[in-house]
């Protein structure tokens, strides 16, 4: 027998389908492609809650459901400009050499819709990388693990070996903030651990 669905999540991801489901919560994937250009002047904070909302709202038109849906931005930052996802070799490699020996942000809006409800939280994370090397950086990119990630690395996979330390939530950096997210369910009644 199937386990009752949740909510809608607003994303392919499979890294936030798998955290949702880590703590115990069914969900629907309704994938939403919106234009996620920074607006002028934009601050990274701003940017990921807004792209959240956005990523919301849009699943929420798109499935056509009464359940909540979650709609999450993760941005990689740094010294308060956004990397994105890389573009090809050479753009990892510039990013992963920008990230060496430093600490950046890992910014996460959670934003979760129903019906003309919405509420949205902010989850910032401290990232410390050890020194690398050009050619370990080259190396990781021909892994392909880097290819669909945001600030070019995923914690979860190889990159684990380029973090000398978190400070904050580490599922945020996987790509969703399990204790923001939590916070939010409970807004449209979804409790985890009090679930019958």
């Amino acid at each position: 027998m199937s386990s009752p669905v949740d909510l809608c999540l607003a994303s392919a991801s499979p890294r936030r389908k798998a955290l949702l489901e880590q703590i115990g919560l069914s969900c629907l994937q309704y994938p939403v492609d919106l234009d996620e250009t920074p607006l002028p002047e934009e601050t990274a904070q701003a940017y990921v809650l807004r792209l959240a909302e956005d990523k919301a709202r849009m699943g929420m038109v798109r499935s056509g459901t009464e359940l909540p849906v979650l709609g999450s931005d993760t941005s990689v930052v740094y010294q308060g400009h956004i990397l994105g996802k890389p573009r090809d070799e050479e753009h990892c490699v510039e990013m992963l050499m920008l990230l060496s020996g430093q600490t950046h942000q890992v910014m996460t809006g959670v934003a979760v819709c129903q019906r003309d409800q919405i509420h949205s939280l902010l989850s910032i994370t401290e990232v410390t990388f050890r020194s690398l090397s050009e050619q370990e950086c080259r190396q990781y990119w021909r892994t392909g693990e880097p290819v669909d990630k945001a600030g070019g690395y995923g914690i979860q996979g190889l990159a684990a070996v380029f973090v000398e330390s978190v400070s904050g939530s580490y599922s945020n950096v996987v790509g969703l903030p399990l204790f923001e997210t939590a916070e939010l369910l409970k807004k449209y009644d979804i409790q985890i651990l009090e679930r019958s």
